[in-house]
């Protein structure tokens, strides 16, 4: 019986790969802890240094030491961090952030747009020659501004490229711009990821669903329903109280039917020893199905 999660535009020859870098990136689960690492570029150093954000986070390299140490599905970056650092690194589960842009220029002053850095045939060189572990590619699309058709597009070769060559591929989809009202409403985060789905994705990361500025899990619902086969990730947000993330993030794979979570600040923003048992205690609840009480023992060591 041919998985449900394996796309048809995959050839017959890259299958098997495709589903290896699928069962490992989710512990056969079905689901995907992404460990977030982008943010160096789309928020520039606001992430890694500041008021109780420790020192060690202001330098790249804690990120891999993170991801080389803990239960991760994949380590989402750009291109050049892997090339600077992927050698001393070879066994994390990487996934290549192939777009990014800073947030310097505020979206009521122009559309975004997060034009493609490079192609999957330069993400495949580095997998091949450096020998490191690229299991897929992931890419940001803005909906809603004048630069959506071009980000559209890409997406679209892009999600073709990497199951061309058994890779997998993760979309990113905001809704953004001064046609958005707001950008947690659930009906218009359902549009996201219907737009996922349509794009071919196997994972698309969006915004958590909120109703009078809380989060309600029940909202998530529409969103999952609408993504079909293509697994629903929640974005982490700015670093809360874990036992809250813990707990949300329990109710959106039980209640709102997501498959996962890309989580960046809720994680490196801690040494080294206590984000390893962070990112333990995600994947625990994202692929091993673990209690919020089980998690937070691991994350109490």
């Amino acid at each position: 019986m041919i998985p449900s999660w394996l796309p048809a535009d995959v050839p017959k020859e890259c299958e098997g790969r495709f589903l290896e870098n699928f069962e490992k990136s989710t512990g056969g689960s079905g689901r995907l802890m992404l460990f977030a690492g982008d943010q160096k570029v789309e928020h520039l150093n606001d992430d890694f240094h500041g008021e109780d954000i420790p020192e060690e986070d202001n330098d790249p390299e804690h990120m891999f030491k993170i991801a080389s140490r803990a239960d991760i599905g994949v380590f989402a970056t750009q291109f050049g961090l892997i090339s600077r650092y992927g050698r001393d690194y070879r066994d994390v589960p990487y996934l290549v952030k192939l777009n990014s842009k800073t947030n310097l220029v505020p979206y009521s002053e122009k559309d975004p747009y997060s034009r493609q850095w490079l192609e999957v045939a330069d993400v495949e060189r580095l997998k091949e020659k450096a020998g490191l572990d690229i299991r897929g590619v992931g890419y940001t699309v803005y909906l809603g501004g004048g630069y959506e058709h071009a980000m559209l597009r890409e997406a679209a070769q892009i999600v073709l490229a990497a199951h061309e060559r058994g890779l997998l591929a993760v979309l990113w989809i905001y809704p953004k711009g001064p046609y958005v009202k707001d950008e947690h409403d659930a009906h218009l985060i359902a549009g996201a990821a219907g737009v996922g789905a349509c794009l071919g994705a196997d994972f698309v990361k969006l915004k958590v669903p909120y109703i009078n500025g809380r989060f309600d899990p029940s909202l998530m619902r529409e969103a999952t329903g609408a993504a079909g086969r293509t697994g629903v990730l929640c974005e982490g947000g700015k670093r809360i109280d874990e036992t809250e993330f813990l707990a949300q993030l329990h109710e959106q794979i039980h209640i709102g039917g997501s498959r996962g979570n890309g989580t960046g600040r809720n994680i490196h923003q801690r040494p080294l020893k206590e984000a390893v048992r962070m990112a333990d205690a995600i994947y625990a609840v994202t692929c091993k199905n673990a209690s919020v009480e089980d998690a937070l023992k691991i994350l109490k060591g």
